[in-house]
Parts: structure tokens; sequence; C-alpha cells
């Protein structure tokens, strides 16, 4: 496994946070996902070659990667994401 890392938009709380989390690590490939809230970084393990599985999955859920197209649609889905985040927080 190797470790990678990924700058995303929208990313605003430990809700948002919570939402990545789970998101990420239900995908197989991906492992021990932590979120920098202060950077906007997505750190985590996983032998993926290439990140376009990972950077759909986060785009999906509201938070591109930066540079990437960040649609009022994305936004709203980051708004929903955090709000589900903040409920589900374990």
């Amino acid at each position: 496994m190797m470790k990678q890392e990924i700058y995303i938009e929208n990313l605003k709380c430990g809700g948002c946070a919570n939402t990545i989390i789970n998101g990420l690590n239900a995908l197989e490939e991906v492992e021990n996902t932590e979120v920098d809230v202060e950077k906007s970084l997505v750190s985590f393990s996983t032998e993926l070659t290439s990140l376009e599985v990972v950077k759909e999955k986060l785009s999906k859920l509201g938070y591109p990667e930066v540079g990437d197209k960040n649609t009022v649609l994305h936004k709203a889905k980051s708004f929903v994401s955090c709000a589900v985040g903040r409920v589900n927080k374990q």
C-alpha cells in the first residue's frame, strides 16, 4: 500500500471529513483515510496506480480535487454531505 494525498474543494468541517472518511473507506482499494480540514487535504493508503476512482468518489460526494470543476452542484452536494456527516459522526 502506498500513501496518497489529494487537495480538495468545499471542505468545511468535521462533518465533511466524516463523510469523506466513510465514503473513501467504503472503496475496496482504499484504507486509512485521514482528512486535514485546515489544509483541505485527504490522505489515504491504496495500491491503485490511478487515483481516478478516488477522485470520482470525492467529486460525487461534493469535494472535487483542487483544479477540477467546482460547480454549484458540487457545492450543494458538499453541504448535504456535511450535514449527513455531522448526523452520522461516531
